[in-house]
C-alpha cells in the first residue's frame, strides 16, 4: 500500500495573502478559504494542493523544502515574479543556472532554466 500526496502545507503569518500570491504565481486557484487554512490547487479536484496555515512567528532560517519552477522563459518569469513581490535572495547558491527568489513572507524557491529538449 502506498500513500497519495494530498498537500504541501506552508506556515504563513497571513495565509490568505500568501495563498493568493502563490495562486497567481502558479496559475492555481483558491479552492478553500477558512480562517485556519487556505488551499490552492491547479483545479478543484486535482492533487496535490498547497495549504497555507497561520503561524504567529516570522520565518527565520532557510527552507528545508522548497519549490522549483520551470518556466518557458526563466528571465521573463523572474521579472514577473519580482514584479508581483518576490525578491532575489542569496542562500549561498553561488554561480548556478537557476535563480533563487523569496515569496512575500521570505520562503525561498527556485526558478530554473528552460528545459532543453
Amino acid at each position: 500500500m502506498t500513500s497519495v500526496w494530498e498537500n504541501l502545507t506552508v506556515d504563513a503569518q497571513d495565509p490568505s495573502r500568501l495563498a493568493h500570491w502563490w495562486a497567481e504565481a502558479l496559475g492555481y486557484q483558491v479552492v478553500s478559504e477558512k480562517p485556519d487554512e487556505v488551499e490552492i490547487r491547479r483545479a478543484p479536484g486535482q492533487l496535490p494542493g498547497i495549504v497555507f496555515v497561520p503561524v504567529s512567528q516570522a520565518k527565520e532560517t532557510k527552507n528545508r523544502l522548497h519549490l522549483d519552477l520551470r518556466p518557458a522563459s526563466q528571465e521573463a518569469e523572474v521579472e514577473r515574479l519580482v514584479d508581483m513581490g518576490a525578491r532575489h535572495v542569496d542562500i549561498g547558491q553561488g554561480d548556478v543556472g537557476w535563480t533563487v527568489l523569496a515569496d512575500p513572507e521570505g520562503n525561498e524557491f527556485c526558478v530554473l532554466r528552460e528545459r532543453e529538449e
